[in-house]
């Protein structure tokens, strides 16, 4: 992986060049392990490998950004990577586990059930060679990670920031790193997620939790992983006017989010506005052929 690789890009031609809106282009940062997914990991094997660990044992979903990330990462690294997905095992795999397989992970299916139960996946599973990372990142140690995307590039001129949450791990990375003067506005993608204010707070200091920070639920599609016609077409509107691919799942909610919450009013005409792209956008290979033009 290669931080260089990450810029800010000029997207103000979202909102007709009313407000100055950048988005930092971290999902360029590597094809698999983007976005967010490195800085998140980063402390996680770092610490496993100063552990003497030689494995790195996780959870996700079938289409897990988290798990496909994980599994590359940990082979970039030498180490071996177990993946506890949730589900009974399909006939065909998803691309993403596919992916996975082919970057070393074993994969290990739970029930839904079960995998609510990780406490005790992990229990039964005691091997002195695995270094436990929860899912998605979630954690203190994911949260100090996703502070530092703040510091890749210069974003201290940014009075908003604006991210998609689902665990809340980066959000409260970047609420760690923000600048008195920053506000961080977190896009639930989850529908009736109200615990993530909770979680999210978890993962402060004292100090921290006192910054200025707010979480949005109006802009999930229906929920986790849901979608609208509107939103795919939202999705190839901001490609073919700006060159700006995004996935459904975080990034497109996101932007729409942020383009919608502009025309009611929501930040003032001199607010300089930063837009965190997250990557993932190997999900978007569940689409068939056609239905993205990027």
């Amino acid at each position: 992986m290669n931080i260089n690789n990450i810029y800010i890009q000029d997207i103000s031609a979202l909102l007709d060049n009313i407000l100055n809106i950048n988005i930092l282009r971290a999902d360029v940062l590597d094809p698999v392990v983007s976005g967010n997914k490195w800085f998140k990991l980063q402390f996680y094997v770092r610490d496993a490998i100063a552990a003497g660990k030689t494995t790195l044992a996780t959870f996700g979903g079938p289409y897990s950004n988290h798990i496909i990330a994980t599994a590359k990462y940990g082979a970039n690294m030498g180490l071996n990577t177990v993946g506890f997905i949730r589900g009974e095992k399909p006939t065909t795999l998803s691309p993403t586990l596919t992916d996975a397989i082919q970057h070393g992970m074993t994969l290990h299916f739970v029930s839904r059930e079960d995998f609510e139960r990780k406490e005790k996946i992990i229990s039964h599973n005691q091997d002195p060679n695995w270094a436990w990372i929860p899912e998605g990142g979630y954690g203190i140690t994911g949260a100090e990670g996703a502070k530092s995307m703040l510091t890749i590039k210069d974003t201290s001129s940014y009075d908003t920031i604006i991210c998609a949450v689902g665990t809340g791990t980066m959000m409260a990375g970047l609420i760690k790193a923000a600048a008195p003067h920053q506000k961080i506005i977190g896009l639930s993608v989850l529908k009736n997620n109200i615990s993530i204010d909770a979680a999210i707070k978890a993962l402060l200091t004292e100090d921290e939790v006192n910054k200025s920070f707010e979480i949005i639920h109006d802009y999930h599609f229906g929920g986790y992983a849901k979608l609208t016609p509107a939103l795919i077409d939202f999705m190839n509107d901001c490609y073919n006017k700006m060159e700006l691919p995004l996935d459904f799942v975080y990034t497109a909610k996101l932007m729409y989010g942020a383009q919608n919450l502009a025309t009611k009013g929501k930040f003032e005409p001199s607010s300089k506005i930063l837009v965190i792209h997250s990557g993932g956008l190997q999900g978007n290979r569940s689409f068939k052929k056609g239905t993205l033009t990027f």
